[in-house]
């Protein structure tokens, strides 16, 4: 059978069954007129298949990892339209498609187009200099953080929405996140979950000194402004807990709704709240205890 279509595939190499499932990948691609393309670390091991070097050439990347594996996946894609479906080679894997024992079942459903591609509000963020100016530019599919660094006092930032004051935060950092990114660092630091089709961005305190100071959720074509008024040296700005920047007093991080979403790749059968209960236990010690009590 001919290739018709071309799957990217990046992966973490730490994971044990990385082996089993490339192997069983490459067996299965012909079958489904798939060609395969490795990225460098993973063409090293891979015994067949092409290097990933044109991205916008593909119909699907394939991620093999956890959530953030598929946060790389999607940072290596940048603003091109392709879907990602992830396979959660570890524990949690809230973001992934499906788990390592049925990514064979999942890479068939999606050659056939049994699929729905899932689309995932993403932000974009830029930080800008005492003077005004640009000191770095991300894309972000969870979160970003401005936080400090392992200095046990508190840091007071100003926090402005589409230019009006939203108030002085007094904490250990802010967290800007999308939808998607409410069940991450925002979650544990006391944020609301939001569904992740409800297009918002939410603003967390991390460890805030006030009662008062609470999760925010503001408009999706809101902008974000975060500067550090004092503070140690040492703050840092991390995207989707990967990447990121050092950062001081008086700069500014400004976060806004990105031009591109990511496109998760969904199977029928599965939704946002089954991944809640069965995840991240949402339901507590009945669901946990398989039962539900019926509507």
């Amino acid at each position: 059978m001919t290739p018709r279509l071309r799957v990217g595939v990046v992966g973490h190499r730490g994971y044990a069954g990385l082996p089993g499932v490339l192997a069983a990948l490459l067996d299965l691609a012909p079958r489904l007129g798939v060609s395969l393309a490795f990225e460098d670390e993973l063409y090293e091991i891979a015994e067949d298949g092409e290097r990933l070097v044109e991205p916008e050439a593909l119909d699907l990347l394939l991620t093999l990892g956890g959530d953030g594996t598929l946060l790389r996946g999607a940072r290596y894609l940048g603003a091109l339209d392709i879907p990602i479906l992830g396979v959660n080679l570890g524990r949690l894997g809230f973001l992934t498609s499906c788990g390592g024992d049925e990514f064979e079942d999942a890479l068939t459903r999606w050659a056939n187009g049994e699929f729905t591609a899932e689309q995932r509000m993403t932000l974009d963020a830029r930080a800008r200099s005492v003077d005004g100016e640009p000191r770095g530019r991300w894309r972000c599919l969870n979160d970003v953080v401005l936080h400090k660094g392992g200095f046990a006092r508190v840091v007071r930032f100003g926090v402005h929405v589409d230019g009006e004051p939203l108030g002085a935060y007094g904490a250990d950092g802010v967290v800007i996140c999308t939808p998607t990114g409410s069940t991450g660092y925002s979650l544990s630091a006391g944020g609301p979950v939001v569904v992740p089709t409800v297009e918002s961005i939410m603003v967390t305190p991390v460890s805030p000194h006030t009662l008062a100071m609470r999760p925010l959720v503001v408009p999706p074509d809101a902008e974000v402004a975060v500067r550090a008024e004092d503070g140690p040296e040492g703050l840092l700005v991390t995207v989707d807990g990967q990447v990121g920047t050092t950062f001081r007093a008086g700069e500014t991080l400004i976060v806004r709704r990105a031009d591109v979403p990511v496109r998760i790749v969904r199977f029928p059968g599965t939704s946002f709240f089954e991944r809640l209960r069965h995840k991240l236990g949402w339901g507590g010690l009945s669901e946990r205890d398989g039962v539900v009590t019926p509507v």
